[in-house]
């Protein structure tokens, strides 16, 4: 089998349409000549929400939780249902659907509205979430039934980091497993970036703008990195979000012929990048920085 160099010998999730396009090839490869127009239309709605062309609301202003961001997450999403029907798994196109609609819509809470301008939207980081929803519905009421929109709520609350999915009273057992899909999105998309190291002192500046605390500069949520995924990404994906991130390798054999999950290798690229500059630099940021360009990284990431 071919292996792929990287995550993104593939799609780029820096490419809106490129995404989009992916999304509807593997919805349609699985549920042939059936109707996918809600997910463009909403797609197209949160793409002029993030661009500040949706009536009511400023342009996305959040560094580390941009529109690249959802579309990662997007493209994840997708990715992991795709996986799971290759590998025998059975659910309906509607639960699929549901399931990538919540990936768009995760993080719209961040978005700030027309007239709330102090700061940025970080200041919505803390209960985003419940924003999210409430977007989602306004967009999506009259496309799709009530109890429809409870279930892309449900997903999205499975993006809440110290929320355990089990808490979490979903409609059906399909639907739980979308949730698993989308919670696992947000973290694989997250970690597997390719800039991910080069966009955590944007993540710090977020945080510290909605007064989270535990990170008293951006190197210490540096330095603090491997740890959360040891003790917080792995065990949420391994154990709280069902496994579902298993689903990956599959995806890969089935749509590229790769030998591997490439967001697994992605993730263990980084993490090992980050021990090697963190061993060499300390607590000198600005030395990170330069171990960083000398990656070949672009100045305008740093």
């Amino acid at each position: 089998m071919a292996t792929a160099k990287t995550l993104y010998d593939f799609i780029d999730p820096a490419d809106g349409e490129g995404v989009l396009r992916e999304v509807e090839f593997l919805l349609a490869r699985a549920w042939p000549e059936r109707d996918f127009s809600v997910v463009r239309q909403a797609f197209r709605d949160v793409e002029r929400l993030f661009a500040g062309e949706y009536p009511g609301y400023r342009a996305c202003n959040t560094a580390y939780h941009d529109f690249e961001h959802t579309c990662a997450v997007f493209l994840a999403a997708v990715r992991l249902v795709d996986g799971a029907l290759a590998e025998g798994e059975t659910f309906p196109r509607a639960a699929a659907v549901k399931c990538v609609l919540a990936a768009l819509f995760h993080d719209v809470g961040l978005i700030q509205a027309e007239g709330d301008d102090s700061g940025t939207g970080a200041v919505h980081t803390v209960g985003h979430e419940a924003r999210s929803i409430r977007f989602m519905r306004e967009n999506l009421e009259g496309k799709l039934a009530p109890e429809d929109l409870d279930d892309v709520a449900d997903c999205i609350r499975c993006t809440i980091l110290n929320m355990p999915p089990g808490l979490i009273e979903f409609r059906t057992d399909d639907m739980r497993r979308m949730g698993e899909f989308v919670g696992s999105a947000d973290l694989l998309a997250q970690m597997a970036d390719r800039y991910y190291l080069e966009k955590l002192p944007r993540l710090f500046e977020e945080f510290r703008e909605a007064g989270i605390p535990g990170y008293a500069s951006a190197h210490d949520l540096l330095v603090r990195t491997r740890v959360f995924y040891q003790e917080v990404a792995r065990p949420r994906l391994e154990r709280d979000l069902g496994r579902a991130r298993r689903f990956m390798a599959a995806h890969f054999r089935s749509r590229w012929q790769a030998g591997e999950d490439l967001y697994a290798r992605a993730i263990q690229d980084n993490l090992k990048r980050l021990d090697r500059i963190l061993s060499e630099c300390g607590e000198d940021l600005d030395c990170f920085r330069e171990q960083l360009r000398l990656d070949g990284v672009s100045l305008d990431l740093l």
